[in-house]
């Protein structure tokens, strides 16, 4: 699939260096949208990528529903284990890990943000953002419905050349989008109120999506200006009105996120992280980690380890 033939061009992968990869699905596939079975990929790929175990990320979705069996993946160096009847979700620029498979089943679906239609995008952004949940448990009246729907849409994936290309891309546009709609039912998440301030909010989901993509490399509010296409103060301003805080204060709550699940669950050692993020000096990382926690890089992944 996507990962093994995809990746963006980097160097050697080491501690400090996982590959982003974008979305090319097989030749004659249309849009931004590819559905399988997670039998199929395991199939397909032999002992790729799980000997050794190869982290990446990707811009694009990862969805897949465990209809059988137990998946167990690595989403932002934590081991997330997925049973039957629960959803795993890996979004744009989260770094994630196939473990060995097992007996898992299940629909694999793999999409592009842009997929999705604007006012549904909005709404939706809850259930899309970074910081969603990468487990989700649909409510008990909800799941025999998002199965047979995840099915249909699997059907209809399959069934290129049964119908007019634009009328297959919307039928499974549209599955795709009733699927996602009935997931944000799940608990711990609430769907945006669109009916105000869409321009800014758009803006600022742009934001959010460029941040989790170029958090490592990216550390300024103009880089992200420049990229998304606005001025700076258009960037701040939509970034206040929507979280009530400056850019730059995001920025680095993205990365002290990522040095703080770097240093925990897996035990990376400081100068690594300070690479992994884009610090020139792990010194100066030190007392970023340390202006904004109150221990240093050490003391954390001590008390972390610990606690475990």
């Amino acid at each position: 699939m996507v990962d093994k033939r995809h990746p963006s061009p980097s160097g050697p992968a080491g501690p400090a260096e996982v590959p982003l990869y974008g979305f090319q699905p097989p030749v004659g596939t249309p849009y931004g949208l590819e559905v399988s079975t997670v039998e199929d990929f395991f199939a397909e790929h032999d002992d790729w990528p799980w000997k050794p175990p190869r982290p990446g990320r990707a811009t694009f979705h990862y969805l897949i529903a465990v209809t059988e069996g137990e998946l167990r993946h690595d989403v932002d160096h934590l081991t997330r284990t997925v049973v039957p009847g629960q959803w795993l979700w890996v979004r744009p620029g989260h770094t994630q890990c196939w473990h060995p498979p097992g007996a898992a089943r299940g629909t694999f679906v793999l999409f592009e943000p842009d997929v999705l239609r604007p006012d549904l995008a909005r709404l939706l952004a809850p259930l899309t953002a970074h910081d969603a949940p990468a487990v989700l448990s649909p409510q008990p009246d909800d799941a025999a419905w998002l199965h047979q729907t995840a099915l249909q849409l699997l059907d209809e994936h399959r069934a290129l050349g049964r119908r007019p290309l634009d009328v297959h891309h919307a039928l499974r546009r549209s599955l795709l989008e009733s699927l996602l709609l009935r997931l944000a039912g799940a608990p711990r998440i609430t769907l945006a109120d669109t009916s105000a301030g869409t321009v800014r909010g758009d803006t600022y989901g742009r934001f959010t999506d460029a941040l989790e993509l170029r958090f490592r490399e990216l550390h300024r509010a103009a880089d992200y200006a420049e990229l998304l296409g606005c001025s700076v103060r258009t960037l701040s301003r939509a970034a206040r009105e929507v979280t009530g805080k400056g850019v730059r204060e995001l920025i680095d709550e993205r990365r002290l996120l990522e040095a703080r699940r770097l240093l925990g669950g897996a035990q990376w050692d400081a100068r690594s992280v300070a690479g992994h993020l884009g610090f020139t000096d792990p010194a100066n990382f030190g007392r970023f980690f340390r202006d904004r926690t109150g221990l240093t890089p050490a003391a954390f992944a001590a008390r972390d380890a610990t606690r475990a």
